[in-house]
């Protein structure tokens, strides 16, 4: 097969997967809003530097970080296999807190706005998760009584907790909003995501007032939700890596950049008008 024969064929399997070839290192044209919302999570603006053309895509690194958190810390919630307690996963939380805090600054040198206030935000939440997890610190020696040897079943800290997820939840919603300028997928994990974050306030709320039951029914309900957030993660992951290698996998994620107007134009143009 000649050269030209090959470049053609290559055309039109790109035409076919929806994507341009460039002479750059990047898959995508970065002009391109709705190709940007699928490989890099934000909406397409302007940005000083070639960046975008010249690094390779730090978003899967995040994801990865998040799923695996997300997937271990979502079945011991359900309590899968009698798992219980996070302690023995405490290191999976770090591990996904590095990935993501790699994963932001990857997206900070790119450019990359929005994913890279995700990424830092959910990597901040593993990190803090997972100390919360070390008994070496002894979190929960203040509250400790007769009844209470560890201190963890205390209606103080366990409203700490619910006060903190409250807080956690409300900022995971306001994000939401601003998602529905990327793509479907990404918008529902940070819907679910959002919902995990009040069902779980909700269950540290129950135990702060004893009643454990109620609890333990929204553990598991944000354990499933949690565990959902972490499915859609991973698909989102192998499309941006199949799209990376340009594997033949066109999954859809569902373009939302198409709503809004266009965003490819700087501020100083908005302020003109």
């Amino acid at each position: 097969m000649s050269h030209s024969n090959g470049v053609h064929d290559a055309a039109i399997l790109d035409a076919e997967m929806g994507l341009n070839r460039t002479q750059t290192a990047c898959l995508y044209s970065p002009k391109d809003p709705a190709h940007t919302s699928q490989l890099y999570l934000t909406p397409k603006v302007p940005h000083a530097s070639n960046n975008i053309k010249r690094f390779a895509n730090p978003t899967p690194v995040g994801l990865i970080g998040f799923n695996i958190a997300g997937f271990s810390f979502a079945m011991i919630l359900m309590g899968w296999g009698g798992a219980s307690g996070a302690s023995p996963i405490a290191g999976i939380f770090f591990f996904g807190a590095m990935l993501l805090i790699i994963g932001m600054i990857g997206e900070w040198i790119m450019g990359n706005f929005f994913s890279m206030i995700t990424m830092g935000l959910f990597g901040i939440f593993w990190l803090s998760f997972g100390l919360l997890q070390l008994p070496t610190l002894q979190l929960t020696s203040p509250y400790i009584t007769a009844d209470d040897p560890t201190g963890a079943a205390s209606p103080e800290f366990n409203a700490g907790l619910a006060l903190f997820l409250l807080v956690w939840a409300f900022a995971i919603f306001t994000l939401t909003i601003f998602s529905l300028k990327t793509n479907v997928v990404f918008a529902t994990i940070y819907v679910v995501l959002t919902a995990f974050s009040f069902v779980m306030s909700g269950c540290y709320w129950r135990l702060s007032s004893g009643d454990a039951g109620m609890a333990a029914n929204l553990q598991k309900a944000g354990g499933a939700l949690l565990f959902v957030a972490a499915t859609l993660g991973w698909y989102l992951t192998v499309v941006i890596i199949a799209g990376e290698m340009r594997f033949p996998l066109p999954l859809p994620v569902g373009d939302l950049s198409r709503f809004w107007p266009s965003t490819d134009h700087e501020l100083a143009d908005e302020k003109r008008k």
